[in-house]
């Protein structure tokens, strides 16, 4: 009588790999990330002048905001006004040559808008783009 052991036996293997639960958990992903997404996009809230303008080209370069108040940023970092003069010069050179865009807010004073302009000009920044929406369609 032949005794039949553990493991002795041939078994089949199988190699497909089961994509369907793959699947769910990009979809669920996906979903995620759609949420998400629109939340993420930082910067600081202003309400920008409207004008008819030219649309720039993106490019990867400094944003320079001002907000309601008088604050100004660079990109998300807040700098009083005496920190964005001494230091823009730097920061515009570490960044290379992909432009500032200048953001402002409607109700800022002109005033404001042109001395962090002149600071930006002193510092040797030849490409300043002016950021504003665009005028709706009537």
């Amino acid at each position: 009588m032949a005794r039949r052991g553990r493991g002795r036996g041939r078994l089949t293997l199988n190699a497909e790999i089961n994509v369907v639960s793959l699947i769910d958990v990009m979809m669920l992903l996906m979903i995620i990330f759609m949420i998400t997404a629109p939340m993420m996009q930082g910067g600081v809230d202003i309400s920008l002048p409207k004008a008819q303008a030219r649309p720039l080209e993106s490019k990867s370069g400094l944003t320079v905001t001002v907000d309601r108040s008088g604050a100004i940023y660079v990109d998300d970092a807040r700098l009083t006004f005496n920190q964005f003069s001494a230091s823009f010069k730097a920061l515009a050179q570490r960044r290379g040559s992909g432009g500032v865009y200048l953001r402002a807010d409607d109700r800022v004073p002109y005033g404001s808008v042109v001395k962090v302009l002149a600071i930006m000009r002193a510092s040797g920044v030849g490409d300043i783009g002016l950021v504003a929406e665009p005028l709706e369609a009537k």
